[in-house]
């Protein structure tokens, strides 16, 4: 695993800019968009784990837009039990606030706080896991293949460090894009599809490893 490179590499296409903005521009459409630029990320992800001398993809929305699609979900599969954790406390929420029951309040305090940690070590987990089936969902171009879950598993046991440096890495990428505020609208367009195609690159190179 190269941490540096996923942050670079895009520097060295002659066009990176122009595919950067396109590919930021079209994320801006309503939901749609951000399906599409996650399956832009994951074009570049298969281009790294096939070993293209250019990972960057020009825009293909179509093609793009159904990958990213297939991506999205498999991500809802994988977030069911974070959906779950939130009704008892959905729950309990709604009957404390038309009883107004002080111990109710209390109960729906604790169990607030209990769910959001465990909703936080889910989430963790969820970025742990995910690359590798995103990568299942890029190589296949099925859905199917990122449910496999005894696979999906078996290849973040083979190669744990490198799932983990991912996760570092979409982390140190979610911080890019908010720096686009810096520069306004124009700025957003660009990191936040820059973040994108580093995430893409690191899930990539997990990938890989694992292989």
């Amino acid at each position: 695993m190269e941490f540096g490179l996923p942050f670079t590499y895009a520097f060295q296409d002659s066009d990176w800019f122009k595919k950067i903005a396109l590919a930021g521009a079209v994320s801006l459409i309503p939901i749609i968009g951000q399906i599409f630029l996650l399956g832009w990320g994951l074009e570049i992800a298969r281009r790294v784990i096939n070993n293209d001398p250019n990972p960057l993809p020009d825009l293909d929305f179509g093609n793009q837009l159904g990958l990213g699609f297939k991506a999205w979900v498999v991500s809802l599969v994988y977030a069911i039990p974070m959906f779950i954790l939130t009704i008892p406390s959905s729950l309990i929420s709604a009957f404390a606030g038309s009883n107004g029951d002080d111990t109710m309040l209390t109960v729906m305090a604790v169990l607030s706080i209990c769910t959001g940690l465990v909703s936080v070590i889910y989430g963790l987990l969820m970025g742990f896991v995910l690359p590798a089936a995103y990568g299942r969902v890029a190589m296949t171009n099925t859905i199917g293949a990122g449910l496999k879950f005894g696979e999906v598993f078996a290849m973040v046991k083979k190669a744990p460090m490198a799932f983990l440096i991912a996760l570092l890495g979409s982390i140190v990428a979610g911080l890019i894009a908010p720096l686009g505020l810096i520069a306004c609208v124009v700025g957003v367009v660009v990191t936040g599809a820059f973040s994108v195609a580093v995430l893409g690159h690191f899930y990539g190179q997990a990938y890989k490893q694992a292989m």
